[in-house]
């Protein structure tokens, strides 16, 4: 069964339905928040922040950045993450960096990641650690017309899908499907329709 529409909920429902969101988002939250780094993403790339002690240099690093797999290591101690990546990278457009930070007077190592598919949010950086709800991220309008006119165009549709999917909305494909359909019957009186399946 699928999920009521928001506007259909009573008030108490919806401050349910609020409460345990913010109840999710904070176990997200918390989990993140344990992991020994940072990371953010954009549609397009992931980037991770570890802080570090200041007197590490580049050559005290050990980095491995393979098209599925990462490993960041000062040398002689446990790695900071390592792991799976949930999708491949592009290597050649993914890097690392080590940077002097003022606030705590510190460093910390930098790792860009280039996604091979420009088109999935990513749960996780590494399979091995705590999830987020993708579905729940809200792409930043501004890097949603920083895309070229296809992609943007591809990545409202799959936007638009996926709410349609969460509320049991049709999707774009399923609609046009249907329209066509509504065309085909309209233009075809005389033929039977009644045990047409869309799908």
């Amino acid at each position: 069964m699928s999920a009521p529409e928001p506007e259909n909920l009573s008030p108490t429902e919806l401050a349910e339905r609020e409460l345990q969101e913010k109840e999710r988002k904070a176990r997200e939250d918390a989990e993140q928040a344990q992991l020994p780094y940072k990371w953010t993403q954009t549609i397009r790339d992931v980037d991770v922040t570890a802080p570090i002690s200041a007197n590490i240099k580049g050559r005290d690093m050990q980095v491995t950045l393979t098209k599925t797999k990462i490993s960041i290591a000062i040398k002689g101690q446990k790695p900071i993450i390592e792991g799976d990546f949930p999708h491949p990278i592009v290597v050649d457009e993914s890097s690392w960096t080590l940077e002097t930070t003022p606030t705590p007077p510190g460093k910390e190592v930098s790792i860009h990641l280039d996604k091979s598919n420009k088109m999935e949010w990513w749960p996780h950086v590494v399979t091995t650690a705590p999830k987020i709800d993708v579905t729940k991220i809200q792409p930043e309008n501004s890097s949603l017309s920083d895309l070229d006119g296809e992609t943007r165009a591809m990545v409202e549709k799959m936007m638009y899908d996926q709410r349609q999917k969460e509320t049991g909305g049709m999707t774009s494909d399923e609609q046009k499907k249907m329209e066509l359909l509504e065309k085909f019957k309209a233009e075809h009186p005389e033929m039977d329709f009644s045990n047409a399946q869309v799908g």
